[in-house]
């Protein structure tokens, strides 16, 4: 099982390298806001669980299962910040939120936000029901639903 700094870590070292097309310590650095030699250390003990492959003073890449946490990590992500803006977050406290969830999320748990957002997007009856959702938080009142549509 891996922790949340292993997951935050192999996640930035996948975004950075689709962007740049290679990944550097100083970018790590950069992109966590952490100091090099914090990412340095982080590099030899990603490096001995099989998660990358480091040179010192060189570039890093993920071995095909830093690879697979790295995407699964994003993937979990991608689904959280969805699922939060569906209803009605805004985005900064999403992506906050969505950051701290992934590294919870069962894939349970996880499969069904999948589907609830599959759902929304797809059936012509949900702008409906998250207007009446966006209503209900801001007033605390349950909008009439026209029940002829049923």
């Amino acid at each position: 099982m891996t922790t949340e700094r292993t997951e935050d870590y192999l996640k930035a070292i996948d975004t950075i390298i689709e962007k740049k097309g290679y990944s550097q310590v100083k970018d790590i650095a950069r992109f966590l806001n952490v100091s090099p030699s914090s990412v340095t250390g982080m590099f030899k003990k990603l490096t001995k669980e099989g998660y990358i492959n480091y040179e010192k003073y060189g570039g890093v890449t993920l071995t095909p299962e830093g690879r697979k946490v790295a995407r699964s990590t994003k993937e979990k992500y991608s689904v959280l910040h969805e699922f939060l803006i569906l209803l009605g977050v805004d985005e900064l406290t999403a992506d906050d939120d969505a950051c701290k969830m992934e590294h919870a999320v069962t894939p349970q748990t996880l499969e069904k936000l999948t589907k609830f957002s599959e759902f929304v997007h797809r059936n012509d009856d949900m702008p409906n029901f998250l207007s009446n959702f966006k209503i209900y938080c801001e007033t605390g009142k349950i909008p009439k639903c026209d029940k002829s549509k049923n």
